[in-house]
């Protein structure tokens, strides 16, 4: 039986999606911000990414949530441009920055069945939002070579559900970012617009379409794995994630409750952001979670 929900799904489907994908990208409305550019055209909005994907690095990777890593690590894909502006993003060089360098969509794909050669777990897109059309037709060409591996959408959370929709039936683990419940503290500090709203809408898109998350033998197969990375004082909102997260999706959600915020890029501008998060500050928010029943993936990493 086929592991991989995408090839279950029928050619002419697959590429049908593609076909709406890549139509969403003349007047681009693949993320919230709907820009509005042509990035058929290779013109560039927020993201700074134009028709094709920009690649930074990929490799089998253990630094993942254990789920997802096993004995082989997850197959990263790290994509270069960004739909949010995190002044304190771990990875701005490639957020920010746009370390990485243009890819086709053969190139994306032979990048995929590399990993899977390498025996990974699964196919980790990081930073997948504004690149699902790219992604999309990688995989078409992936597929017809014989790729089977779970992918993963590994996203800030900043998300559409009408572009999610069209990842229905392809995208087996979705593993979006939690990261406020506050919309003031999200246009601050990430310069994202009605971000609590979009987070949540597309968080239940994304368990709509694949459910809690299942794992077998210690590898997770399909479902829905969140990450909530505490700030100093407070800034994530971690009292309405949990909330919303055990009332409005799932009480059994897989939620990481993540220790590991240091100050870097622009955070030492930007008090609290310029200190590390205490342990008091991470205990109580591990203790939000239990309170609430999601206990699923309180693992520190």
């Amino acid at each position: 039986m086929k592991r991989a929900t995408y090839n279950q799904l029928r050619r002419a489907e697959l590429e049908d999606r593609i076909d709406q994908a890549l139509s969403a990208l003349e007047s681009c409305r693949i993320c919230p911000r709907r820009c509005g550019v042509d990035r058929l055209a290779n013109e560039r909005g927020y993201c700074r990414v134009g028709r094709r994907a920009i690649v930074s690095s990929y490799s089998p990777y253990f630094g993942e949530e254990p789920p997802l890593v096993g004995s082989r690590g997850s197959g990263t894909i790290f994509m270069a441009g960004c739909n949010m502006g995190c002044l304190y993003c771990q990875n701005y060089e490639i957020s920010h920055l746009m370390e990485g360098q243009p890819v086709s969509a053969e190139e994306l794909s032979a990048m995929m069945m590399r990993l899977a050669k390498a025996g990974c777990h699964n196919i980790n897109f990081v930073t997948p939002t504004h690149v699902v059309p790219q992604i999309l037709e990688a995989l078409l060409i992936a597929r017809d070579e014989g790729l089977d591996l779970p992918l993963v959408y590994n996203s800030g959370g900043y998300d559409s559900v009408e572009t999610l929709r069209l990842l229905d039936g392809i995208i087996d683990i979705y593993m979006p970012d939690a990261k406020y419940a506050d919309d003031e503290t999200a246009l601050r500090y990430s310069d994202s617009p009605g971000y609590p709203e979009m987070m949540k809408s597309a968080i239940k898109e994304m368990h709509r379409q694949v459910g809690d998350l299942v794992i077998e033998d210690g590898i997770a197969q399909r479902g829905l794995l969140v990450r909530h990375l505490v700030l100093p004082g407070g800034l994530a909102g971690t009292h309405e994630i949990v909330r919303f997260l055990s009332e409005e999706v799932s009480r059994r959600t897989y939620l990481n409750v993540m220790a590991q915020y240091r100050p870097v890029y622009e955070a030492f501008d930007h008090p609290p952001l310029d200190r590390r998060v205490s342990l008091e500050e991470f205990g109580e928010a591990i203790s939000i979670a239990v309170r609430a029943g999601l206990d699923r993936g309180l693992a520190i990493y």
